[in-house]
């Protein structure tokens, strides 16, 4: 019998239970480590901080010019949906008075002892009968040709409207699509910027906010180091009028340095903040010359010239998507609005890759 007996449990001291939770612990502490090691992300120089900041910069401004261009044509699309509606409604008050009309012609018949059909046909509440049987109004009297002839036009007239605002509306709606996911990068790639600029230290974000002031690399900016850039570009503006080929280009110059230390901010153009081609936009506005709104667009709203030919006034380009402009001053410089948190400012037109010049005619 005690050979078959179940053999008796003994419960674990105090000590023996610490021992093993502890140890329970430490495997499942190291089994996270090990799990979690495989996903973090990896560690980066403030080399490479710098350099990717740059580079999501840079994308946000491809987007930033996109966005432009998306709205600049949900503009032009909602300003025609505007004029064909306005249209619509002018029609519908010529097609309620070419009615009265004939109401009007309906009851002096109608009194006399009779309604001519043509009347009766063009007073029908179904527009497609109306047209399918006008060639009725023929038999009108001159007066009542005439009265229906104005009917049949508006109502022509006015579903052609329809039709056309259809298709402004949809082209419209395709436009506002494309504006929200252009926003949508900008505002994506202005955050990962951020993000990865706050794992530098105090010392290292410093030093890159005074080289960025300095116009020597991109990125975010101090109030001092921008202030000291400020008044470095202001003090470095040739006193006098200014030398341009003309005086349209002068003008040009002139307002653009009077912009000098105004934020940057996407899709702005001024008075209080510009982007790149916003800043062009407005600068050659100011001497009475409309340009398109973006930098792809700019590029091609004159004689182009070569980097040896420029001429102050003309218009810089940079990168191979010619995704940036600025306003050519002379002496190898430039006015342009960088990026965010760097103002309008004076660079060297060496400080990007080179795309192109345009020269506004």
């Amino acid at each position: 019998m005690a050979a078959h007996r179940k053999p008796r449990q003994f419960p674990l001291g105090g000590q023996a239970v610490r021992t093993a939770a502890t140890l329970a612990l430490a495997s499942a502490a190291t089994a996270t480590l090990f799990e979690g090691s495989g996903h973090a992300e990896p560690a980066l120089t403030p080399a490479q901080v710098k350099a990717k900041v740059d580079q999501l910069y840079q994308e946000a401004e491809v987007a930033t010019e996109k966005y432009n261009g998306a709205k600049e044509k949900a503009d032009r699309a909602r300003g025609s949906l505007d004029r064909l509606r306005d249209e619509a409604a002018r029609r519908t008050d010529r097609l309620n008075e070419a009615r009265d009309g004939l109401g009007s012609i309906a009851t002096a018949q109608y009194r006399a002892g009779g309604l001519d059909p043509a009347v009766q046909l063009a007073l029908t509440s179904d527009p497609e009968q109306y047209l399918e049987r006008a060639a009725l109004a023929e038999k009108a009297g001159e007066r009542q040709a005439a009265a229906v002839a104005s009917v049949h036009r508006e109502l022509t007239g006015l579903r052609q409207l329809h039709t056309e605002s259809a298709e402004r509306l949809t082209e419209l709606q395709g436009h506002e699509a494309d504006l929200r996911r252009q926003k949508a990068a900008v505002q994506g790639k202005l955050t990962e910027a951020r993000t990865l600029l706050a794992r530098l230290t105090a010392e290292e974000r410093a030093r890159y906010e005074a080289a960025t002031a300095s116009g020597r690399t991109g990125g975010g900016s101090s109030a001092s180091g921008d202030a000291a850039a400020v008044r470095a570009d202001r003090g470095s503006l040739p006193r006098g009028p200014v030398s341009a080929p003309n005086s349209r280009a002068a003008q040009a110059i002139a307002f653009a340095q009077a912009q000098i230390g105004k934020p940057y901010v996407w899709g702005a153009t001024g008075p209080s903040a510009y982007d790149c081609s916003g800043l062009t936009q407005a600068s050659w506005r100011a001497a009475g010359v409309s340009l398109p709104r973006t930098t792809y667009t700019q590029i091609n709203a004159g004689q182009r010239v070569s980097r040896s030919e420029l001429a102050p006034g003309d218009l810089v380009f940079f990168y191979s998507g010619i995704t940036h402009v600025g306003l050519y001053i002379g002496g190898g410089q430039m006015i342009h609005a960088p990026r965010p948190g760097a103002p309008v400012r004076i660079a060297p037109i060496d400080e990007m890759p080179f795309a192109g010049a345009t020269r506004v005619t």
